[in-house]
């Protein structure tokens, strides 16, 4: 079978017209996606309030949307530069394209748990239900949002476990730090405490903390005393509430119960314990318990 003999002028027009192609291509495709790159990260920081205490919704919903922009746009523009280089180097991508069309429906019935995934995906993207640097409980996991695809949704729990949580598999998510977040505290006091003066003492600590510098910027609203709450076994329960920035009602939380178990103690308000009493019953006793003490002569006999 004869075989075309290649020569050097022919490589040479093919580098002029082929070759071209290909690298405008290479460098249509490159130059693409840092320009989309580029653009997202200026809407990114364009959003920023220049607040490095908290993150605002428009700063976690740009940056959530700029990651997937960037990752979508990279693959769209990877598989069209294929396609392009292909069919200059001569391979009819003609028939590529049927066989993908018909692998992909092959695929897609057997891959029905990725095409609800990446359905979720969009609509979780779409009505902005959080984004990442939201904390979420999904099912029986909770954590931060690191990383938010199409596919799937990544959290870091407080112990730095990684999980990885695929879109379709997502029923009911709770978002904690949605727009502001709250304090919810049961405060247990004695029976024997004037709830009235406790609920005073508990004002002037959330009035405290709202005016310390280092907390003010935290928090959004005083602390709510909501009343009495529980009888409980050992104590009078109060709830406490109190608005704060998203991600920041934690921070708040420990330091409302640092300064409250060091009130109470100052003012001599009793934070009780569990108390049990034993009962001995109603049968006379059998015996009597008999302490004796030793001196120090006894001890020498």
């Amino acid at each position: 079978m004869p075989f075309d003999v290649i020569t050097l002028h022919d490589v040479y027009e093919w580098l002029l017209t082929h070759g071209v192609r290909i690298l405008v291509i290479v460098v249509g495709a490159f130059v693409s996606t840092r320009l989309v790159g580029f653009l997202t990260s200026r809407i990114e920081r364009a959003v920023e309030d220049n607040d490095p205490t908290s993150v605002s919704e428009r700063e976690k919903r740009a940056q959530t949307l700029g990651k997937i922009i960037r990752h979508t746009w990279m693959i769209l523009v990877v598989i069209v530069a294929l396609m392009m280089i292909l069919n200059e180097v001569g391979i009819e991508i003609g028939p590529i394209l049927a066989g993908a069309g018909i692998a992909g429906l092959a695929i897609g019935f057997g891959a029905q748990t990725l095409v609800k995934d990446v359905i979720s995906g969009f609509f979780i993207l779409l009505e902005n239900n959080f984004r990442v640097g939201d904390v979420i409980k999904a099912g029986d996991v909770a954590g931060l949002v690191e990383r938010m695809s199409l596919r799937v949704t990544i959290l870091r729990d407080l112990e730095g476990k990684v999980h990885v949580i695929p879109n379709g598999s997502i029923d009911v998510v709770t978002n904690m730090t949605k727009e502001w977040s709250r304090v919810m505290l049961n405060v247990g006091v004695a029976y024997k405490e004037d709830v009235d003066q406790v609920m005073e003492v508990l004002k002037e600590i959330g009035e405290d903390v709202s005016n310390d510098p280092d907390f003010s910027p935290l928090i959004l609203g005083p602390l709510e005393i909501l009343g009495v709450d529980d009888f409980a076994d050992s104590a009078i329960v109060i709830k406490v509430i109190m608005k704060t920035q998203p991600l920041k009602q934690w921070t708040v939380a420990r330091e409302l119960r640092r300064r409250i178990k060091k009130t109470f103690d100052e003012r001599d308000i009793e934070i009780p314990f569990p108390h049990r009493t034993v009962y001995m019953g109603e049968a006379p006793n059998a015996g009597k318990l008999v302490v004796e003490t030793k001196t120090a002569a006894d001890a020498s006999d």
